[in-house]
């Protein structure tokens, strides 16, 4: 099962890479439609009404990802795990979508930077100019990395299909209805809680391997290190602080503060020191994400293979069956 786990997420890696998002049917979209008609049968302004609207649909993503990963064809396992690497990784529509606003903010496009930005994140571009919106787009390319495909990469080497399943179903989940608005301020703590726990490990794997990729955007593997371990852990989110630090140190650059939301605005910690962000920079994160998803793959195939020899090698001592 090893080897056709790890096949299948290099099959998914490379239909994201060649063919990103599906154009239409999406799947992750009609996941979030199914979740907006269940909350409104299930909705209530309190945590338990969230935990079970979490339950119900995360435990809904892994079930079917169960049918896949016990089915004894390995043709079988192999497509299903390649379309649903495909399906649930973001890697190419992270880079085309972090590329455009730069390639705008180069030509100084701020108008049509602002309509962009919210393909990329939640924030509100309105009041934004042209070191704002490099700002953010660097922070959403940072952390997006890590959500968008370091994380289900690992989910995917180490819980097959279910775990590719069940850790977008959180994701889209958290980004519904995880925020900090008065609507979901209780009934989003599950799903946020839960893509906390979901992202715990694989936010600083990231954020390791954006410090080793550093030098190949001509940044400093001390520097990243530096930033991402003094100032990961002032972030407001346990995850989030961790990547997006280690970019500003990669990148040589300081992210952070004011950041405006449709449900309020938050006073963040500065991550990293230096000069503001620029056009050029939001370049840099692009090609930073591009080489951490790379090593990612990398990482995930290694953990699926080594897994499971270590899960099958003989305990010391053991005699092998009569007659071998």
């Amino acid at each position: 099962m090893s080897v056709t786990r790890a096949f299948g997420l290099l099959l998914g890696v490379a239909a994201d890479a060649v063919l990103g998002d599906p154009k239409r049917w999406h799947p992750v979209a009609g996941f979030g439609r199914l979740a907006q008609r269940l909350e409104k049968v299930i909705y209530r302004d309190n945590r338990a009404g969230g935990v079970i609207h979490t339950a119900a649909l995360v435990g809904g993503a892994v079930g079917l990802g169960l049918l896949v990963e016990r089915s004894r064809s390995p043709v079988v396992r192999v497509v299903g795990t390649a379309a649903a690497t495909w399906v649930v990784l973001g890697g190419r529509s992270l880079a085309l979508e972090g590329a455009m606003i730069g390639g705008l903010l180069s030509a100084e496009d701020i108008t049509r930077a602002r309509g962009r930005l919210p393909h990329l994140c939640g924030r509100d571009p309105s009041s934004l100019d042209l070191t704002g919106l490099a700002r953010a787009t660097v922070e959403s390319v940072a952390e997006n990395t890590s959500d968008a495909v370091v994380a289900p990469l690992l989910w995917g080497a180490v819980a097959g299909v279910p775990g590719l399943l069940g850790y977008r179903a959180v994701n889209t989940l958290d980004a519904m209805v995880g925020h900090r608005s008065a609507r979901y301020q209780r009934f989003g703590w599950a799903a946020a809680r839960l893509d906390d726990l979901a992202n715990l490990a694989p936010a600083r794997v990231a954020a390791a391997l954006t410090v080793a990729a550093a030098p190949l955007v001509k940044g400093d593997r001390g520097r990243a290190w530096e930033a991402w371990q003094r100032d990961a852990g002032a972030h407001p989110s346990p995850n989030a602080g961790q990547v997006e630090a280690a970019f500003a140190g990669a990148l040589g650059v300081r992210l952070g503060g004011r950041t405006e939301y449709s449900y309020g605005v938050e006073d963040r910690p500065v991550l990293g020191v230096g000069r503001d962000p620029d056009a050029t920079d939001v370049a840099r994160a692009v090609t930073l994400s591009r080489v951490v998803s790379y090593l990612a793959t990398g990482v995930a195939v290694v953990v699926t293979l080594t897994r499971r020899a270590r899960v099958r090698r003989p305990q010391r001592g053991s005699r092998p069956p009569s007659g071998a």
